[in-house]
């Protein structure tokens, strides 16, 4: 009798799915080939959220068609769906990047990037092998999949992540609580629990299970409406100088003094504006990246042609110049130049651009491409955070210079925050990436990193997009690609930090730490379905001696 008792309570404990240890489980019609699909239409998805298009909605649906493609699967098969819907994503949003050296960094830098999510699908494939949409996993091991790809291999590349396609978004108000990395979270949560509600909408449950999801996506959406994202703040009135370059492409800097020519007469143009009473006398003038690639400092001429460009306008100027140091290299630097006083202060790139700005393994990558020997000079790495004690009419004016991709990066653009700056320059050159989306993807980047720190950007380009910045994320007075401008406008000033700011990294590896414990709980769960299915049935249904005496 007792032995009868217990072969049934073991019956009854045994899993249901326990062919899961080896075999897909999930939606009968989830045959390999739709679930190809499904992973490829959703890296199409995620491209179409980012500019140009900028279909935010798209980067939730997204998700949720690769978490539903890898329900079930393998982690080898998991891998494979990754590796297409990363590639589907990666390529066109990245096009950008092949645009003028040929087709191979292009594709390679696309495929790099996606073997992260390749990892990641296989992750999340290892976690879902139930059947079952693991939404806070999912979510997870996406934001663990951008916390790798944003620092290696050579400090990584933190380009397209799923934070950058809320610009414009109401989801964009969540990046003050735990930056871009909790932006990413929410994303994909909203994305797996649309998933999950796809699932249980396809297999007719009842209305109550159906609805449960659909809430949940719509309570994490809804907390985005009522995160205030202040605004206010002393206004700066502030001019930015797109100057324009006389060629687009890799050929724009054998044509250095004619850049420089059009950001002096440009800003001659804004103090002729000023006297005209068009636009108020500025507080501050940024010039973008690049600007002087003519070293002032060893330079008379160039030295000249600025000092009388910041002299006209009558306001500091931030100028950005390549300086010929520490020979052999070069460095991209940001200058701060004073009326009558010329450079007072100055910051150095921290994060040259891999490939760009130096080459790593040169004689490796030569064997794929000549086009690495394009590249003549490196960029020295700058080891100091950008602060620039500004003189104004206010008084003085800490600003945060962040020179083109470092806007990306979460502790280079977190960093003069954290050190007191109260307003953002983001310094840029997009010339050499022509008549694409990637300026626009850019200055996307810049808008959540204004509601992230709570702080005004000016997000200057030699060539555009260029925009003025409020810290709730609107763009003001912006420029179209390819035309000179004179950007003016008041900027409020904020020394508040947000709570991304006040948590810094922690959220992220916070997020980083379940994904990996999702993962671990996943294998012990199949240890033991794989240890349940090998276990006698004798030994599996017989009582212990203690048992039976009891």
């Amino acid at each position: 009798m007792i032995r009868k008792s217990y072969e049934a309570l073991a019956l009854r404990r045994r899993p249901t799915t326990a062919s899961t240890a080896s075999h897909p489980a999930g939606p009968n019609w989830l045959k390999t080939p739709i679930r190809a699909l499904l992973a490829v239409v959703g890296g199409l998805a995620i491209w179409l959220s980012f500019p140009d298009t900028a279909w935010w909605f798209c980067a939730p649906i997204g998700v949720a068609l690769i978490s539903i493609a890898t329900i079930g699967a393998r982690a080898r098969l998991g891998f494979l769906l990754g590796l297409l819907a990363g590639f589907a994503c990666f390529a066109p949003t990245l096009h950008w990047s092949g645009i003028y050296v040929g087709n191979f960094p292009w594709l390679a830098l696309s495929v790099t990037e996606a073997l992260y999510v390749a990892c990641m699908g296989a992750a999340i494939a290892f976690v879902q092998h139930t059947g079952r949409v693991r939404p806070f996993a999912v979510a997870a091991l996406w934001v663990l999949q951008e916390t790798l790809r944003s620092n290696v291999p050579f400090g990584g590349f933190p380009w397209a992540r799923l934070a950058w396609t809320t610009a414009d978004s109401p989801l964009m108000r969540l990046a003050s609580i735990a930056g871009a990395p909790g932006l990413t979270f929410v994303v994909a949560l909203i994305g797996a629990w649309l998933a999950v509600f796809a699932l249980r909408l396809t297999h007719r449950h009842n209305l109550r299970t159906v609805a449960v999801p659909l809430a949940a996506t719509a309570a994490v959406a809804a907390l985005a409406f009522v995160i205030p994202v202040p605004t206010s703040g002393t206004p700066l009135r502030v001019v930015g100088i797109q100057g324009n370059v006389p060629t687009a492409g890799l050929d724009f800097n054998s044509q250095r003094r004619a850049v420089l020519d059009n950001h002096v007469s440009t800003t001659k143009q804004a103090a002729a504006m000023v006297a005209a009473g068009k636009i108020p006398q500025p507080d501050l003038v940024v010039w973008p990246e690049n600007s002087s690639d003519i070293d002032p400092t060893r330079n008379a001429d160039a030295a000249t042609e600025i000092v009388r460009a910041v002299a006209a306008v009558k306001a500091p100027t931030i100028v950005g110049a390549v300086l010929e140091e520490p020979s052999p290299k070069v460095s991209n630097t940001s200058l701060l130049y004073l009326p009558g006083k010329g450079i007072t202060n100055r910051y150095v790139k921290q994060h040259p651009v891999p490939f760009a700005e130096y080459m790593p393994y040169r004689s490796f990558f030569r064997n794929f491409s000549d086009k690495v020997d394009l590249l003549t000079t490196e960029f020295a790495h700058g080891k100091s955070v950008g602060v620039f004690d500004v003189p104004t009419r206010l008084g003085t004016v800490k600003a945060g210079p962040v020179i083109c991709f470092e806007v990306a990066y979460d502790a280079i653009t977190r960093a003069p925050v954290k050190r007191g700056a109260q307003l953002l320059l983001v310094q840029t050159n997009n010339a050499t990436f022509g008549y694409t989306a990637e300026s626009r993807q850019q200055l996307a980047i810049s808008q959540v990193r204004a509601v992230e720190h709570g702080r005004s950007i000016v997000h200057i380009s030699t060539v555009g997009v260029s925009g003025l910045i409020t810290p709730d994320g609107t763009v003001h007075d912006t420029s179209e690609l390819f035309t000179r401008k004179v950007l003016a406008g008041e900027l409020p000033l904020r020394s508040a930090t947000t709570l991304a700011d006040k948590w810094g990294a922690f959220p992220e590896y916070a997020i980083d730490l379940h994904a990996v414990g999702a993962v671990i709980m996943a294998w012990r769960s199949r240890r033991q379905s794989v240890d349940a299915e090998h276990t006698p049935r004798e030994v599996r249904t017989s009582p212990t001696e203690e048992d039976a005496r009891v």
